[in-house]
Formats: C-alpha cells, sequence, structure tokens
C-alpha cells in the first residue's frame, strides 16, 4: 500500500482531478462510518496524491451532513500530513471579487449542530486553534495560485455558517459588521479535526460570489456558485501541480505536534477501545504507534 502526504478535499463543483495519473481507488472504513466518498490516489508532478471530494461525487451531502471526522481519520489512517481543502465562498468585502482567491488565516465558527473533535468518551484533548490554518501551507499555496496566475488574496476571516441556506440580508449585514472576510459552510469542523489529527491544514477559497449584502450585485443563487467554480476549476488544479514542488519533505510549522501537550486524561484511565478508535492519530503518544 503506497503511502500519500498530500491530500486535496474538493468542494463544490470540484468533484475529480482528471490530472491524476496512475490512479487507484480507496474505500476506508473508519470507527466514524464511510467517508464522503471513494478516496482516488493518484500522481501528479511525480507526487502521491489523495483527493476527495467533500459532498460526494454528484453533489450527494448537505454541509451539515459531511462525515468530517471520517474523513480526516480516514486520510491521516493513509499518511497524509498535509491538506489542501478547495471550498467555495461568499465575499464580504467588495475587493474580494468573484474568481479571485482568498487563503484565510482565521476563523469564525457560527454553526449549530456538528461534532467537532474526536474526543470525548473517556480521553479529553484541548488543542491550541489560535490559528486555524498552517502559516507554512498557506504560504505555499499563496505562491501557487500566483504561479497558476491566480488573483489571490492573502489573509482573512472565514465565517462558517450551518447551511444549506444561503444568509438572509439581515444576517449577511451582520456577518460584515463583525468584520469577517469570506463566508462559508464547511471549514468547521474540518480545520480543527485536522489540527486535532496533527495534519497541516489551508483552504483555497474560491469567492463566488457577494452573499446578499451588495446591492449593485445579484444574490448568490446556486448557478452563479457552480458557474464561477467550474471557470476556476482549471486553477485549482494547476495551483496544486505548482505547490508539490513548493512544499519539500520536512514540516517547518508546529501542526506534527499538536497534541504533545494537549492529552490531559490520566492515561492509566483512557478506556482501551477509545485508544482503539484513534491509534491513527494519538498512537504514537499512548505506545499504539
Amino acid at each position: 500500500m503506497s503511502e500519500v502526504k498530500l491530500a486535496v478535499i474538493g468542494g463544490s463543483g470540484v468533484y475529480d482531478m482528471e490530472s491524476l495519473v496512475d490512479v487507484e481507488e480507496r474505500d476506508v472504513a473508519t470507527p466514524f462510518g464511510s467517508p464522503s466518498d471513494t478516496i482516488v490516489i493518484g500522481t501528479l508532478a511525480g507526487t502521491r496524491i489523495a483527493f476527495l471530494p467533500r459532498h460526494g461525487r454528484g453533489h450527494r451531502l448537505t454541509p451539515t451532513e459531511v462525515p468530517y471526522r471520517a474523513n480526516i481519520w480516514a486520510l491521516k489512517s493513509l499518511g497524509v500530513e498535509r491538506i489542501i481543502s478547495i471550498s467555495a465562498c461568499g465575499s464580504m468585502k467588495k475587493q474580494y471579487q468573484p474568481r479571485h482567491i482568498v487563503i484565510p488565516d482565521q476563523i469564525y465558527d457560527n454553526t449549530k449542530k456538528r461534532t467537532y473533535s474526536f474526543f470525548g468518551d473517556g480521553l479529553v484533548a484541548h488543542i491550541g486553534i489560535a490559528d486555524p490554518f498552517c502559516p507554512h501551507l498557506r504560504q505555499v499555496l499563496h505562491q501557487a495560485v500566483q504561479a497558476a496566475g491566480g488573483t489571490v488574496h492573502m489573509g482573512g476571516t472565514f465565517i462558517t455558517i450551518e447551511g444549506p441556506r444561503f444568509s438572509t440580508r439581515g444576517e449577511s449585514n451582520i456577518f460584515r459588521s463583525w468584520g469577517v472576510d469570506i463566508i462559508g459552510m464547511t471549514a468547521v469542523p474540518e480545520a480543527q479535526l485536522a489540527r486535532e489529527a496533527e495534519i497541516c491544514y489551508a483552504t483555497m477559497a474560491h469567492v463566488t460570489d457577494y452573499d446578499v449584502w451588495h446591492e449593485e450585485e445579484e444574490a448568490v443563487t446556486v448557478q452563479m456558485l457552480i458557474d464561477n467554480l467550474m471557470a476556476n476549476a482549471a486553477l485549482s488544479k494547476k495551483t496544486i501541480a505548482e505547490m508539490v514542488p513548493l512544499l519539500g519533505k520536512e514540516r517547518p510549522c508546529d501542526c506534527g505536534q499538536t497534541l504533545a501537550a494537549a492529552i490531559i486524561t490520566d492515561r492509566a484511565r483512557i478506556p482501551r477501545e477509545k485508544i482503539e478508535q484513534l491509534k491513527p492519530i494519538v498512537g504514537k503518544y499512548l505506545g499504539e504507534g
């Protein structure tokens, strides 16, 4: 079984990566159910990459229904150390125009119905997530988007709403007053689960619309979202190809040591079944690596 270090999670409108060669498919069973879809593993620019469509092929899962824990657990079990998330987003600022790319550095969580952690049930860990996106991976992604010819904005706060509906005008204007930059439905809990799993995570957010706050622009629709995402699909794939040679083998960040001082439960009191459940994530700290 070949090990992969890099994964791409495709959002709305991005359900495959045709540029991958020497392709194999993996159906990974996890303690948290099945992932969103079969994981496709292939070679791009000489590197093995795992690709997973977040909403499933054919877009079968709402943002709330996405099995985030299963997705991250499955990628971790394959050896993944870095994840690039391709996500649709609405712009909350005039300068972030449709078909631009934003690489956010912060998240505001406005979701309500999700499971946010691998931990609980006898094993407690408190991770630090002051900076929820990997700083090194963000820098590399920024360079790659520029090299691919995209218009890219570095930094910004990504508010995540529950969905699947879009915002009301009142909500959109309130969110803008909070100072957020872009809006979407899937960064939470994906980013924090990746951090718990000690995986570097960065988002390439594709601006598809101005949400509903911009009085001079048409309110967001599904067709608008898909049209703008498809227009940037080639950019997404070119960006990944440009990024691979820039990554290097070593990770010059702290993402890979997130749990070193985060597990607070007395080791002798952690249930054996919980250790087994999270073995790919906590095994190296609990003598099961």
